[in-house]
């Protein structure tokens, strides 16, 4: 339920998170590389499974981003109001 008393400058973060997840799968994938090179399964497996989980992250940014804006009420539209309450 809309108040009234939302930001008119709000901004989605998606480009931020997009920048950090781009950063996440940089460290991912070296550190997959890394472990792997040194002989550590353990610590390569986990890296592997958060390439992964950065990777779809990433997707869904993507698709967020490439929805474009969503339509958002102006200020010339009044805020809802509450619902009534009846009383039995």
């Amino acid at each position: 339920m809309r108040t009234g008393s939302e930001p008119t400058t709000a901004r989605s973060a998606l480009r931020m998170r997009a920048w950090l997840s781009v950063w996440g799968l940089v460290w991912a994938i070296f550190g997959t590389v890394a472990f792997s090179l040194a002989g550590r399964p353990g610590w390569a497996a986990a890296c592997g499974v958060l390439w992964v989980v950065v990777t779809v992250d990433l997707a869904l940014i993507l698709r967020h981003l490439r929805q474009g804006p969503h339509y958002q009420p102006g200020r010339d539209i009044p805020p809802y109001r509450p619902p009534e309450r009846r009383h039995p």
